[in-house]
């Protein structure tokens, strides 16, 4: 019964509910006390100790309908020998019975599988097709094109070899039983065929979206197709909670600092030595600070959109942040961002600043008469923008006081190198005064130049 908990953790987990180590270990106390007799108890007792959101109560509930709508494996029974009694309240086949399922016909020497095929039990089936699934690893399936694969391995386990024998046999001694015998095969075979896709469907989701995720990690995000832009937004919102968890806890450890052992050493010389007052190595660190200006003109705000979703999950990380939004003029973002959806925000965005011709010289000028107060030494100033001015004045000069303003100035660029510089593309004039200069084109680029950002905070 514990390995099947183990498979269900791991089918909850491809349905998209996190589930911790410890997590698994609650779920597995919770059940050792309220058994599995009653399943809407043990459905109740697994969403209340796994799952944390009502969207993950949601999905582990049709995960655990879908898990548990097939019979459990036996447990192998010991052989029975001459001298073995049935135990208590069971019931041996009468040969009545045998001979009924042969419909008259007797099936003494028949294997087991051909026999339970004859008696027609369909719960002794079901059970038994379990039982062969958990022992060809089922739970292995990770795409589609195994099906055929497992329901071999299956079809094995409950030994198909045997009843080929016998069906070999009954052709040429009993064609009548042989003929019923093979069409209740067939129903065998979609039986199998039906618990392989029920595999799939619970063990492979995981695995089909960590590899639609590769795919859309590379897919530029200027292209992103309708029906993918929530995907992209959750796989955003994905990157985000990675990069809190790798860098939050470093930031926590370093307030106290490293063991200064030398310091240590000499302030317990009067005790031997022995280290009852410790002495720390406390290096300062910059309290991070980010402004990102993003430009929302048609031809780059898909990726801004997904810009300020990433920068605006960073706060735990991050605790200061600005962000601007501009086409051909710029207003801050920030209050927006924080107070709304996604896509509420967004919407309110676009309909003040976005979709117009870019004008990078004048929302410069915008963010240095009204904004350049947010600039301090400790600040890492972002723009995001494809920087065409339309032929218009770039202002390189109010750039250039931004960079020397702030710690460091980062500049991502969605369009490909190979364009910038051509037509009306400024990037080599901002270059000059730009700490980095990055390709960030997909959600795999972005989320390397926002990590190497908060990194350099750590």
């Amino acid at each position: 019964m514990r390995e099947n908990l183990h498979r269900f953790f791991r089918a909850a987990r491809g349905a998209g509910v996190h589930v911790s180590p410890a997590e698994s270990i609650d779920a597995m106390r919770a059940v050792a006390q309220v058994g599995f007799a009653d399943r809407d108890i043990l459905r109740d007792a697994l969403l209340l100790t796994l799952a944390k959101s009502q969207d993950e109560k949601l999905a582990l509930g049709d995960c655990f309908d879908l898990f548990f709508s097939q019979p459990e494996p036996r447990p192998e029974q010991p052989e029975a020998n001459d001298n073995d009694t049935p135990p208590e309240g069971s019931h041996p086949p009468s040969p009545d019975a045998t001979n009924e399922a042969g419909g008259g016909q007797p099936t003494e020497g028949l294997g087991a599988l051909a026999q339970m095929l004859l008696s027609q039990d369909r719960n002794a089936i079901a059970a038994a097709i379990a039982s062969a699934a958990g022992a060809a690893s089922l739970s292995d399936i990770r795409y589609s094109t195994q099906r055929g694969i497992f329901s071999s391995r299956i079809l094995d386990a409950m030994g198909l070899q045997r009843l080929r024998d016998d069906l070999d046999e009954l052709t040429a001694t009993n064609p009548s039983l042989a003929e019923r015998l093979r069409a209740a095969l067939e129903g065998l075979r979609e039986a199998v065929r039906d618990t392989v896709s029920q595999g799939l469907a619970l063990y492979a989701r995981e695995e089909a979206e960590n590899l639609r995720n590769d795919i859309l990690r590379n897919a530029p995000l200027a292209r992103i197709e309708p029906r993918q832009v929530e995907e992209m937004r959750a796989l955003i919102r994905k990157i985000a909670r990675r990069l809190r968890e790798r860098y939050s806890k470093p930031r926590k450890r370093q307030r106290r600092g490293h063991l200064d052992v030398r310091r240590t050493l000499r302030r317990n010389a009067a005790w031997g030595g022995v280290p009852f007052l410790t002495a720390w190595k406390r290096k300062h660190r910059d309290r991070p600070k980010i402004v990102a200006l993003c430009d929302v003109s048609g031809s780059v705000a898909r990726v801004s959109d997904f810009f300020l979703l990433l920068i605006h999950s960073l706060h735990e990380v991050v605790d200061d942040v600005h962000s601007f939004a501009f086409s051909s003029h710029l207003i801050e973002v920030s209050d927006i961002l924080e107070s709304n959806s996604p896509e509420v925000a967004m919407a309110e965005i676009m309909s003040k600043v976005g979709f117009g011709s870019s004008d990078y010289g004048s929302s410069l000028d915008d963010f240095e008469h009204e904004f350049m107060s947010t600039l301090t030494p400790q600040t890492t100033v972002i723009v995001l923008g494809d920087a065409r001015s339309n032929n218009l004045d770039p202002r390189a000069d109010i750039l250039r006081r931004i960079s020397e303003r702030s710690k460091r100035l980062v500049w991502l660029n969605p369009e490909g190198r190979m364009v910038w510089g051509f037509g009306d593309s400024e990037m080599p004039r901002y270059a000059t005064f730009c700490s980095v200069v990055r390709q960030c084109g997909t959600a795999q680029q972005l989320e390397r130049a926002v990590s190497d950002i908060v990194a350099s905070y750590q």
